[in-house]
């Protein structure tokens, strides 16, 4: 069993958060790392993300405004961690983004199927209606294939793109042969999830 913690109704527990990132989905985005996942992948790039404690909180409107105080992002990409511990939270930044003009997309560990299940985590159909790009599955360190990585937006072969809005379908190209590192002002360092 994942030992969880409570955070306050309307907040989110983050990792860190940047502006304009390039590699993190389509156009200039806004990343947002989520603090807590069970799953720890190998070689996962962002394991300082994984505790289930309390790292940052921050209320939905006020991430939301950092969003959208940045006139570059065209769209939010919701990593961590895993981002449907906290879905509910995260379905409320994505309407409150959408409603500007702005896209989202979020990277997962699980599989599609079982974030539609009966036995998903609350609030992840919320989360699910509101993403216009989906990456799931986890990171399998074996199944990386370096003579694709050039050319792919995923990091192991298991995972796959679900592209939920059509306009997005001939824009699945980002970040090919680049990482992004970013230092937190605590030291820690968070970084693109795409790393092969």
């Amino acid at each position: 069993m994942t030992k969880t913690i409570e955070i306050p109704p309307g907040y989110l527990n983050i990792m860190g958060y940047v502006n304009k990132s390039q590699v993190n989905g389509p156009g200039c985005r806004a990343v947002v790392w989520v603090q807590g996942c069970h799953i720890g992948c190998a070689d996962c790039f962002n394991p300082d993300s994984w505790p289930f404690e309390v790292r940052e909180l921050i209320s939905v409107e006020k991430l939301a405004e950092n969003i959208l105080a940045n006139p570059d992002n065209n769209g939010v990409t919701f990593t961590g961690g895993e981002p449907f511990w906290q879905a509910k939270s995260l379905a409320r930044v994505a309407r409150i983004v959408k409603a500007s003009g702005l896209n989202v997309m979020c990277y997962t560990g699980f599989p599609l199927e079982k974030l539609q299940s009966e036995y998903a985590l609350p609030g992840s159909q919320d989360l699910l209606k509101e993403l216009d790009i989906l990456i799931d599955d986890k990171y399998i360190k074996s199944l990386t294939e370096t003579e694709r990585s050039h050319s792919s937006v995923t990091s192991s072969s298991n995972q796959r793109v679900h592209i939920f809005n059509p306009i997005f379908r001939e824009k699945i190209h980002w970040g090919n042969n680049q990482v992004e590192v970013h230092h937190l002002i605590d030291g820690n360092r968070i970084g693109s999830p795409r790393l092969v």
